[in-house]
């Protein structure tokens, strides 16, 4: 008997778009096209998009600062399944089913979700059968907002960081970064850390220190720049910067008082990258010694500085799959604690100018208001609640 199977549903009639919304860089900014709709084939599953998120990388590639090749980018958010091709699992088969699509391939380099595949910044995604088989597709059994839904895949990616740090047992940790990734750390480190340990945000700009100070998190110290004395207790620094902001951050890092010192490098680092009191260690190296939640144990590197403090590197590229259903629970029980992270939500016109003006200027500032997460809904907004007579 044939094991092969149809697809569930073919999406040019169950699907009801042959063609579907998406927003496409082109040479001078972002447009919003129609597209045709494909129909997965073997092993391939296609969803639909309920909210995207854009986060720094998405800005850096829009700006000209990766060669990242994708035309649709967006590798955080929410989709639902919509049709399946012949062979994908029974758990990824029924229409309407929620997922996140882990962005990043442990073994396989041609899938990386919105840097050489196109992302989720569009109403229907197809997601290639590399993805589909090895696991990357997952099903949520419970799911916040659709707002919330563009925080999963960064607060996935902090917790993998916090558990990397946690490993040293830190009595405080120094977050050097204002963006998402910063403000979702120092939210997330008691739960992850201990409810004892000193949190800092390190931030490099004034505006950026403004808008933390309009939303204090409790039990979190915010600095412009520098770093007040630390205790002779452990010391674990996560360094959530642009990629070209990682080697001065690094620095900074180890010029760190306190008792040993664990550097996570979360934030990337350019082609090259190295630092005069770490002769010899390759950095880029260190943080791609974890990949999606591999291996177990971590990887960690020892190192002795030039002026003799010993210090433990690690970092990471990407999530497991773990750490995302982990996040999108953490975010359901905790709704509060993030929601004012996503500064902006809009729909598709409104974000294909956002992204536009951010391709062209240094700011991040977007219609008068600092932007820390854009969240592109392209599911209907859910229903007002009605007012009690």
């Amino acid at each position: 008997m044939s094991t092969a199977r149809t697809s569930t549903a073919d999406p040019t009639t169950a699907a009801g778009i042959p063609t579907h919304r998406a927003l496409v860089r082109e040479p001078g900014g972002v447009r919003l096209r129609l597209r045709p709709t494909p129909q997965p084939a073997p092993g391939e599953l296609l969803v639909a998009t309920q909210v995207a998120g854009l986060c720094g990388t998405d800005i850096q590639m829009l700006r000209g600062l990766r060669d990242d090749p994708a035309p649709v980018i967006g590798h955080e958010g929410i989709a639902r399944v919509v049709a399946a091709g012949p062979g994908v699992p029974d758990a990824l088969r029924r229409p309407g089913t929620p997922v996140v699509v882990n962005p990043t391939h442990a073994s396989d380099p041609s899938f990386l979700l919105g840097h050489n595949v196109d992302g989720l910044l569009q109403e229907r995604t197809l997601v290639p059968a590399t993805a589909v088989r090895d696991g990357l597709v997952v099903p949520l059994e419970r799911e916040p907002d659709a707002v919330l839904g563009a925080l999963i895949e960064p607060l996935a990616a902090v917790r993998y960081a916090l558990a990397l740090l946690a490993t040293s047992r830190p009595r405080t940790l120094v977050v050097y970064g204002e963006g998402t990734i910063g403000q979702l750390a120092v939210r997330a480190a008691r739960h992850r850390l201990g409810d004892g340990v000193r949190v800092l945000l390190v931030h490099h700009t004034p505006a950026g220190l403004a808008w933390s100070a309009r939303r204090a998190v409790s039990g979190v110290e915010s600095t412009l720049g520098s770093v007040p004395p630390l205790g002779p207790e452990p010391v674990a620094a996560l360094l959530a910067t642009p990629r070209d902001g990682t080697p001065d951050a690094l620095a900074a890092a180890l010029r760190l008082g306190g008792g040993e010192l664990t550097v996570d490098l979360f934030g990337g680092l350019p082609p090259g990258a190295a630092d005069p009191l770490l002769p010899g260690v390759d950095l880029s190296a260190v943080r791609a010694a974890n990949c999606a939640g591999q291996p177990v144990p971590y990887a960690f590197t020892t190192a002795d500085t030039t002026d003799g403090r010993r210090v433990r590197l690690t970092g990471h590229r990407g999530v497991g799959n773990h750490h995302l259903a982990e996040a999108a629970a953490e975010l359901c029980r905790y709704p509060d604690t993030y929601r004012d992270l996503v500064t902006h939500v809009v729909g598709p016109s409104e974000a294909a100018r956002i992204m536009t003006d951010l391709s062209t200027g240094p700011g991040r500032t977007v219609a008068g208001s600092r932007l820390v997460k854009l969240a592109v809904r392209f599911a209907p907004a859910p229903p007002e609640p009605l007012e009690s007579p």
